[in-house]
């Protein structure tokens, strides 16, 4: 991806107190589609407000800049509620909260596997966190972050 649209994004959201959460470029030469997805630093859910807000930054500024000669799409959302968990931040950010993982621990008599689990804490220090996570059985168990190979927020029907 072009670092510089990317940064240009990502200038325009913060300029308006959101943060780029993820951008995709797909679509077609002729008529490139931006797919933008952001979040509030506050902890607060995205509104439609904000993905409106950040439509208008967005677009003045990539018209300003004669992308994809004014005729690209731009769709503007939020991670949703099954958002993906990047990194320790995120996992902290949703202790408590129910997420599906998929997780390689070396040693685990089950190798990959994928559970749907409550995110319980996030301790150790930068590059070498661990997990602690509680199975629907009540079960704990811990393993390092970097065993997760992708792990997303669970959206349960029946809460």
């Amino acid at each position: 991806m072009n670092s510089t649209l990317e940064d240009v994004v990502k200038t325009e959201v913060t300029s308006i107190g959101l943060e780029l959460f993820e951008l995709r470029l797909g679509g077609s030469k002729g008529r490139p589609v931006l797919d933008v997805r952001v979040d509030r630093t506050d902890g607060e859910k995205v509104t439609v407000d904000d993905c409106a807000k950040a439509s208008r930054a967005i677009e003045a500024r990539l018209d300003a800049d004669g992308f994809g000669d004014k005729r690209y799409v731009l769709e503007v959302s939020s991670p949703g509620v099954e958002r993906p968990l990047r990194n320790a931040a995120d996992w902290r950010k949703f202790v408590g909260r129910a997420a599906v993982v998929t997780s390689r621990v070396p040693g685990d008599a089950a190798g990959r596997r994928t559970d749907e689990i409550e995110i319980v804490a996030v301790e150790g220090d930068a590059g070498q966190e661990e997990v602690v996570v509680r199975s629907e059985r009540g079960d704990e168990r811990r393993f390092p972050l970097s065993a997760v190979e992708k792990a997303r927020l669970a959206f349960n029907w029946k809460r």
